[in-house]
């Protein structure tokens, strides 16, 4: 029996070594893993195609969280300063289907990049535990914020 709670033990710290090995996910400081997704139009969006032109910020949310819709107006109504200060948005809805993504978004007039990670994979990569959660990736295309909410020193981040 004792040998059992041994093997046992072994397995489980295995487990959460394994697991926690949390680098593998994006961290800041860590290259942003590329990804491409579909936009709510059906259009393919690169995280590469803006590497050496404008830093941009992913936004991980979905339509039933209430800080995620909170969170996407405030974006939404300071999109168009966020673009003229280098900035891009790519908002990414974590596993919903299209349909309901885009009559979420036509009912409230969001004027953002909406991606769909519909099978949650760029989610997984990218760590996502809890929504709404943000990255900051630099021109170069590394992470230099991870966090819940929009970071409000967010241009003293780049070190420009």
């Amino acid at each position: 029996m004792m040998k059992n709670y041994f093997s046992l033990s072994i397995l489980i710290l295995s487990a959460v070594i394994f697991f926690s090995g949390a680098s593998v996910f994006a961290q800041t400081g860590q290259q942003a893993a590329d990804f491409i997704l579909s936009d709510i139009n059906g259009q393919a969006v690169a995280l590469s195609s803006y590497q050496g032109k404008q830093a941009v910020f992913l936004f991980f949310w979905t339509t039933w969280c209430p800080y995620c819709r909170k969170e996407l107006k405030f974006l939404s109504d300071k999109y168009a300063q966020l673009l003229k200060e280098g900035f891009e948005v790519l908002t990414i809805d974590a596993g919903e289907p299209a349909y309901k993504v885009g009559n979420f978004i036509a009912s409230r007039s969001i004027k953002l990049k909406v991606l769909l990670d519909r099978d949650t994979a760029v989610s997984g990569t990218y760590g996502i535990i809890g929504i709404p959660t943000y990255f900051l990736v630099d021109r170069k295309g590394y992470i230099i914020f991870r966090g819940n909410s929009f970071p409000r020193d967010y241009k003293t981040l780049l070190g420009e």
